[in-house]
């Protein structure tokens, strides 16, 4: 039975005002197991779930451009990256990251601290995919690494993988959790929530999108970390999604769109975390309006992201038609495959991902170069970089459109910070 119980900050000489510094009476969330629960969907929740799984298979079944290179997936492991994670008044854009992977890629060291940050994120979330297999278990090494490799390039780095040994909380300030909007459940209680979170994600009872609503919710209901709390759930949601078969082969870029419904995504959790009986009304409800959600903001992030794969594809005829007849399989028609998926290129990097002759690969960039499909940019201090400036476009644009409420920022503005628009 999920309660709230009363605990006493005791207060701390820290602070910048008396009332900051002086202890206080809190009530800290305890939710329910999730195992050995009974969940009933009501039967709109259940088309809504129905729709979203048709959409995130189809995605995965006649997707051509998302699937081509590891690089490309990366494209949208990028955008969920920057969608969960916690920079805030900070613009950063395609170009920018993109270019300062490169940079690293060519073993410079990144001046750019933020880029190394959202680098680490797509880190950790493409190794928490990579891991992902129905023939695997989830465990909880498997979340402790993601949270580590999220913290690997911050200040907390040392605590990025540790389960928390002290009481943290959401929203207020940072001396104390009295004036809190969410204070999580205390910290002698995170183990075994985790270890029935984790042998939840391994129960194949629900439907996948369901289970992975629910185990999203409880993540972030538990908050098991000091810091990382929201990117190493949403990375959740895409290890239960592929364990389960359902998005195998493309990322579902759903992050983007809960980030994008902030407000009724921090409404759905809260609606989530009922008090009292799992099998009460409120609860029913709760949890009903919750998976609601998000199985809706995982058909409508199904649908941009085949917007954006359309045009590519796009993108990708134009190039060909200007080019006029390439040989298939020549170094030049793999660079035009390639290109979407890394649209910030060096030669060498070019040569390990098309497994090529440095010169056939430069006589490939020499081709697009000519042809206005590529140009010539720096990277870093030393190296020299090509970018195809109409996918990053594409990107931005896709961006942009996840950022928006409607899916067009013609008739809706985006409701977070987003890249501006290319010129």
């Amino acid at each position: 039975m999920s309660k709230v119980i009363q605990r006493h900050w005791p207060g701390s000489g820290n602070g910048l005002t008396r009332s900051d510094r002086l202890g206080c009476d809190y009530e800290a969330y305890v939710p329910d197991l999730l195992c050995g629960r009974t969940y009933v969907l009501d039967g709109q929740v259940a088309a809504a779930v129905a729709e979203a799984e048709t959409a995130i298979l189809r995605l995965n079944a006649t997707s051509t451009t998302l699937t081509n290179t590891e690089a490309l997936a990366r494209i949208l492991l990028r955008a969920e990256a920057v969608a969960s994670s916690r920079i805030e008044g900070l613009e950063l854009a395609p170009r920018r990251l993109l270019q300062a992977e490169v940079a690293r890629d060519a073993q410079e060291e990144l001046q750019d601290v933020t880029a190394a940050e959202v680098l680490s994120n797509i880190d950790a979330m493409s190794y928490a995919i990579a891991l992902a297999n129905p023939a695997e278990p989830i465990t909880l090494d498997t979340i402790l690494t993601m949270n580590k490799l999220l913290l690997s390039q911050t200040h907390l780095s040392a605590r990025g993988g540790v389960i928390r040994d002290s009481q943290n909380w959401i929203g207020g300030n940072g001396y104390h959790p009295c004036s809190a909007k969410f204070v999580p459940p205390p910290e002698d209680l995170v183990l075994s929530l985790m270890e029935d979170l984790v042998a939840f994600c391994n129960d194949d009872g629900l439907p996948p999108v369901v289970q992975a609503a629910i185990a999203h919710a409880q993540f972030e209901t538990i908050h098991p970390f000091v810091d990382g709390n929201g990117r190493t759930g949403r990375a959740l949601i895409h290890v239960i999604l592929k364990r389960r078969g359902l998005a195998e082969r493309v990322l579902t870029p759903v992050s983007l769109i809960l980030a994008t419904w902030a407000k009724a995504y921090i409404e759905g959790l809260t609606g989530f975390r009922y008090q009292g009986d799992a099998e009460s009304e409120d609860a029913r409800r709760g949890l009903n309006e919750w998976i609601s959600q998000f199985a809706t903001a995982c058909t409508r992030a199904c649908i941009d992201a085949e917007i954006y794969e359309n045009r590519v594809q796009e993108i990708q005829t134009a190039w060909r038609v200007k080019l006029g007849k390439v040989r298939k399989n020549s170094s030049t028609d793999r660079l035009i495959a390639e290109l979407p998926g890394a649209p910030v290129v060096t030669i060498p990097g070019v040569a390990k991902l098309m497994n090529r002759s440095f010169p056939a690969v430069s006589a490939a960039v020499e081709v697009l170069v000519g042809a206005g499909i590529l140009k010539q940019v720096s990277v870093g201090k030393r190296n020299r970089a090509y970018e195809a400036a109409e996918i990053i476009e594409a990107f931005t644009g896709l961006e942009r459109q996840l950022g928006s409420p409607e899916g067009d920022t013609r008739f809706s503005r985006p409701t977070r910070r987003v890249p501006n628009k290319q010129r």
